[in-house]
């Protein structure tokens, strides 16, 4: 199944309260557009649903079938997602504070993860300091650069170091 990573991309921000419902109809809509749904009733009524709790349900049944039990971790989902924010933060679309509230729901749910402690912190830290935007802007960069050129969580493990994090303090 092509794309499959997009949809397991959108569902996890779904499912955390970051994402809409119209990107895994999107999702949807695209393959039947290019004719690669091959007769998945579950494809064609996701191109037609409406609302969280139709998507969902289709989204996991999807993802199930193709993926099974080799489902991707919710560790890289979340660096993809990051990924996505430092495109949109850049692009003007999300601000320090809109990302300071979704990172400070991000990491607890992800179980506090080494890699967001710098990433997380420089942001909440930079809404009431302005010393810290460099701090921020370089980790987040950091950050979002390993997770864009990491197939998984092995290969951001390998490049992530925690010192060139720490070192994304105010001097």
């Amino acid at each position: 199944m092509e794309q499959l990573t997009e949809l397991e991309i959108a569902v996890f921000q779904l499912r955390k309260g970051f994402g809409h419902a119209d990107r895994c109809v999107d999702w949807a809509v695209e393959r039947l557009r290019l004719d690669q749904e091959g007769d998945d009733l579950d494809i064609v009524l996701l191109a037609s649903a409406r609302g969280v709790d139709e998507v969902l349900p289709l989204a996991e049944a999807i993802i199930g079938r193709y993926r099974g039990d080799a489902r991707l971790e919710e560790q890289f989902l979340a660096g993809k997602y990051i990924v996505e924010l430092r495109a949109a933060y850049l692009a003007g679309r999300e601000s320090v504070q809109s990302l300071d509230a979704s990172l400070t729901r991000l990491y607890p749910a992800l179980g506090y993860p080494d890699w967001l402690v710098m990433l997380s912190r420089n942001c909440e830290y930079v809404t009431d300091v302005p010393d810290f935007e460099q701090p921020f802007e370089r980790e987040f960069a950091y950050i979002a650069r390993l997770w864009a050129e990491a197939g998984s969580v092995a290969d951001f493990e390998k490049t992530y170091s925690r010192e060139t994090s720490n070192g994304h303090d105010v001097s």
